[in-house]
């Protein structure tokens, strides 16, 4: 596993199950006021990933691509919430400014499959996920984290993936 620099891993998912246990052991790691960016290409993996993330994180509800409805919400048994934005059919950044995304990080983690349509609307602070397809099961997953919460993620998630930095 390449570490680009510290703010930056890199690895190689060879199937959608190891794309969703690679979500369900960051989940685990999800709190509220959270925000995970997902940029790929359709069929990269972002909602596969995503699955993992909520059923990680502890999820009751099911996860499927909010492409139509712009936001899914998911809960968890304690009344928390995880928020599921695809960026995908926003006409404009005006447009998304409606969503409230302050309001969301009151209350639970967001994210936000093809964050590249929201512009500066996107946190400074976050995970940036970057999932390219490399072969017909194989995914490439570029992790960089914005802001020291993310690198102490990252952290965890060298110390899960991998045993040590």
């Amino acid at each position: 596993m390449p570490i680009l620099d510290s703010h930056t891993i890199e690895f190689f998912s060879r199937s959608p199950e190891q794309t969703r246990r690679i979500g369900m052991r960051i989940g685990s790691e999800l709190k509220a006021g959270d925000v995970f960016c997902l940029q790929g290409d359709l069929g990269a993996g972002k909602t596969t990933f995503t699955q993992g993330l909520a059923q990680g994180w502890g999820s009751q509800d099911s996860v499927s691509s909010p492409t139509f409805i712009i936001v899914n919400m998911y809960r968890r048994p304690n009344g928390e919430k995880l928020f599921h934005l695809d960026a995908y059919r926003l006409d404009s950044v005006p447009e998304a400014e409606e969503l409230d995304f302050d309001a969301m990080l009151a209350e639970g983690a967001l994210i936000i499959e093809w964050p590249e349509r929201l512009g500066d609307l996107v946190p400074k602070e976050r995970m940036w996920i970057t999932l390219d397809h490399i072969e017909e099961e194989q995914r490439q997953m570029r992790f960089h984290a914005g802001g020291k919460r993310y690198d102490e993620l990252l952290d965890a998630i060298r110390q899960s993936m991998f045993g040590g930095s």
